[in-house]
């Protein structure tokens, strides 16, 4: 939690550049769910990390609401418990408003319980929501969760009482009000002045002008319930404060707790810029009501100047609900083997900004193995492997001199392109488009890639080993650059980079503009000195396979409670299997043993090369990097194809009469990898690429893996295990064999037999021909 003495405590400095952040505070009544995770706390932590790698004085607010749970975030977190502070500040906040006339009393009617002798809280009511159009059947007292709009218990029709499902009946009760009407041409000059200046998102803007269109009502601030901040008026004494009134203060209180001089933050308006972070449902609470009684305590308060909203994260069909228990939840992501870095990424990319978006398992997959893997994370671990080669076929560890960079063309152009990026992030960064910003450094990852292709440093190596430094010492320092671009998506990948690059911490670079560091962005190979030497490169990331995403889709469906039942059976099932076993006596469990293993005996099988099984092919997914028509024969194209090994292999294909060559760049296909290498006109054909063909061979197509296949893979067939031979020996005619099998079925699927050829993204497809012959 850190120390919270006055010395450690973070002040603004006047003339820097002080940023304040908050997140809305997640509630104690469940663990938060991937949608309360994305629309708070994790785009606060990754802004608050952005700024403090500009160099920015930067604070970042977070608790929770009432008994803080620890939540994950480097935020402040309370050295003292949020009730007596709370206490403190409402009191010194309703004192200001009720001088100031802000407050009024009035009774107002509430739903009552006979059954459970209460009135009750607007979120212990549920019933029909009133908009029309909506008809949403479990709208809360408070507001209905499917059109957004706030209500009053009053208003639901057909409400019940969440406890005892009875019918309440209405009763008066006195109340105290914060006067919006009052306050509404102060409200409105700062909404109109501010949401320009901070850049508010549109749904911001959109939901906070719809209150203000239908005119500000008297707003109830006081609640009949035991629990809560109580009102320090004597005729309220049995009444507390309503959550939304006071949890915004609950931003002030905890500023307190990290420093008495909590005034320098929040009353401060010329040296303190204050973010805000929460889901849409949030929004009017932080441009309307909390801006209201600050405006109404007559103060020179810090108001906030940027808000960030996101929509909501939908789960698989339906919706998360933390009430309802639906959804992946902030202590199911420990219980997956699921890096945390991948949870970050995955929800940042997917970040509701603008529309709902949808958490579905096979699209995490998908963006696991395609982007972190095969670009990200492959990427990666090939620059530093071949620096970490031995001295005969790599650089023994030793970052290379790069001498001539700023000569070398290629280089040149990747850094301007590079710096163009860089400036990019930052104006995306800036302006709280998380997502874009992502995005931008992901890209920069897909030109590292295409820069090693293009530069074919394998080749440099043995024959022109200064250029060959020059891009190898280039790609080390775009490694490093995104390792820092990252570092506020994704701080475990960019600690496990630096430390693969043997560079402290603190080596991170700031992109401070005091520095220069975007300047410097343009000449990656200045980044990391030469002579360095690195640590021991390793994997940064792991497929994510079918089977895994299946157990998970199955694990986390129904709600909370469902699972529940569910675990109980299957270890009741266990209980009884076990009580079964002892039970039998000691002869029955010999017999059945002794049965057990004549059946468990391997079935006699022919010795493996003379049975001929698919899973003796090796097929691959690989990507054309490169394609040329063959100098020396009109219909045959040469290929240079990724399939995951360290150097591209050379294919030779007679595809021109039917494929036009800008359609054989830069895509994934299906190789065959371990047919004996044969000479086609002259040049040597390492693999085959596998198409379909119509009946008379008129029109072939390349059979294609899915988008988020990973270069390198092998293609697999359900159910069937083995591995493939070295080289499949021509005179056993293997592929001949089970060729005749492999074909394009009605649906587009390229099968053997009715296996579909699948990867880790799913099955592999052709795109116009039905049962169509596969070689």
């Amino acid at each position: 939690m850190g120390d919270h003495s006055a010395a450690a405590a973070k002040l603004p400095i006047p003339g820097k550049r002080n940023v304040l952040i908050t997140s809305a505070l997640p509630y104690v009544n469940n663990v938060p769910h991937l949608g309360n995770i994305i629309g708070c706390v994790l785009s606060a932590d990754v802004f608050a990390r952005y700024c403090r790698m500009r160099g920015y004085n930067t604070l970042y607010i977070c608790g929770t609401d009432e008994y803080g749970t620890a939540t994950e975030t480097k935020a402040l977190e309370e050295g003292c418990s949020p009730k007596e502070i709370c206490d403190k500040y409402h009191a010194i906040h309703k004192e200001k408003l009720w001088d100031n006339n802000w407050l009024v009393e009035n009774t107002m009617q509430q739903l009552y319980c006979d059954t459970c002798t209460k009135f009750l809280a607007d979120r212990l009511v549920e019933g029909n929501c009133p908009t029309p159009g909506c008809n949403y059947d479990s709208a809360r007292g408070d507001q209905c969760e499917k059109c957004g709009k706030l209500l009053n218990p009053t208003e639901l029709l057909d409400p019940k009482c969440k406890v005892c499902r009875n019918t309440p009946r209405i009763r008066d009760t006195d109340h105290l009000f914060l006067e919006l009407p009052l306050l509404k041409d102060k409200l409105e000059e700062y909404v109109s002045r501010m949401s320009v200046a901070g850049g508010w998102s549109q749904n911001a803007i959109q939901s906070t002008y719809a209150w203000l269109r239908e005119g500000l009502k008297q707003r109830c601030i006081t609640r009949d319930l035991k629990w809560g901040v109580p009102v320090p008026l004597d005729k309220f004494k049995d009444k507390v404060f309503y959550v939304w009134f006071d949890a915004p203060i609950g931003y002030v209180s905890i500023t307190s707790c990290h420093t008495p001089e909590w005034e320098k933050w929040w009353k401060n308006p010329e040296d303190v810029e204050l973010y805000q972070f929460m889901g849409k449902d949030n929004v009017p609470f932080h441009t309307v009501i909390f801006p209201s009684t600050l405006l109404g305590t007559g103060e020179n308060w810090t108001m906030m100047k940027t808000i960030s909203v996101t929509e909501y994260l939908n789960y698989e069909a339906g919706k998360f609900s933390k009430s309802k228990g639906v959804g992946v939840f902030g202590n199911d992501v420990k219980d997956t083997n699921i890096p945390v870095e991948v949870w970050r990424y995955y929800l940042l990319t997917n970040r509701p900004e603008v529309s709902d978006t949808l958490f579905t398992w096979s699209d995490l997959q998908a963006k696991l193995n395609s982007e972190l893997l095969s670009n990200l994370g492959n990427f990666v671990n090939r620059v530093l492997s071949f620096i970490a080669k031995d001295p005969a076929s790599g650089y023994g560890s030793v970052v290379p001199d790069a001498l001539g960079a700023d000569s070398h063309s290629l280089t040149k152009a990747l850094g301007d392109k590079v710096g163009i990026y860089v400036e990019q992030y930052i104006e995306a960064m800036e302006k709280v488009k998380l997502k874009q910003g992502l995005k931008i450094a992901m890209s920069i990852s897909g030109e590292g890639n295409a820069y090693l292709q293009e530069s074919q440093f394998w080749k440099l190596y043995k024959e022109d080993r200064p250029s060959c430094s020059v891009v190898m010492k280039t790609s080390m320092g775009l490694v490093y650059l995104l390792a820092c671009l990252l570092e506020p998506f994704m701080p475990s990948f960019t600690l496990e980079v630096l430390k693969q690059l043997n560079l402290p911490l603190e080596a991170q670079i700031s992109f401070s503009d005091v520095k220069g560091d975007v300047e410097r962005a343009k000449r990656p190979w200045e980044f990391i000195p030469a002579h360095h030497r690195i640590g021991t490169p390793s994997p940064l990331f792991k497929e994510l396979k079918d089977e895994e995403v299946e157990f998970y889709r199955e694990k986390f469906a129904g709600s909370q409670a469902d699972r529940l039942v569910k675990a109980e059976a299957e270890a009741k099932k266990i209980t009884d299997k076990l009580t079964e076993t002892k039970i039998s006596d000691g002869k029955t469990a010999k017999k059945d043993k002794t049965k057990k293993s004549a059946t468990a005996k391997p079935k006699v099988s022919a010795p493996a090369d003379t049975e001929i099984s698919i899973s003796r092919l090796d097929i691959r997914v690989g990507l054309i990097t490169k394609a040329q028509k063959h100098p020396d024969a009109d219909s045959l194209y040469v290929e240079e194809i990724d399939v995951g090994e360290p150097q591209p292999r050379t294919v030779v294909s007679g595809l021109v009469k039917y494929i036009p060559l800008e359609e054989m760049q830069n895509r994934k296909v299906c190789v065959l990898c371990n047919l004996k290498p044969a000479a086609m006109r002259g040049i040597k054909s390492q693999a085959m690429v596998l198409a379909a063909s119509n009946s008379d061979h008129t029109k072939v197509e390349l059979v294609e893996p899915p988008q988020g296949a990973v270069i390198g893979e092998r293609v697999t067939f359900p159910g069937i295990e083995g591995l493939p031979d070295d080289v499949l020996n021509p005179k056993k005619k293997v592929w001949e064999t089970l060729q005749v099998d492999l074909h394009s079925d009605k649906d587009l699927v390229a099968c053997y037999k009715d296996l579909p050829l699948t990867t880790s993204a799913g099955v592999c497809k052709v795109s116009s021909i039905a049962d169509g012959s596969i070689r």
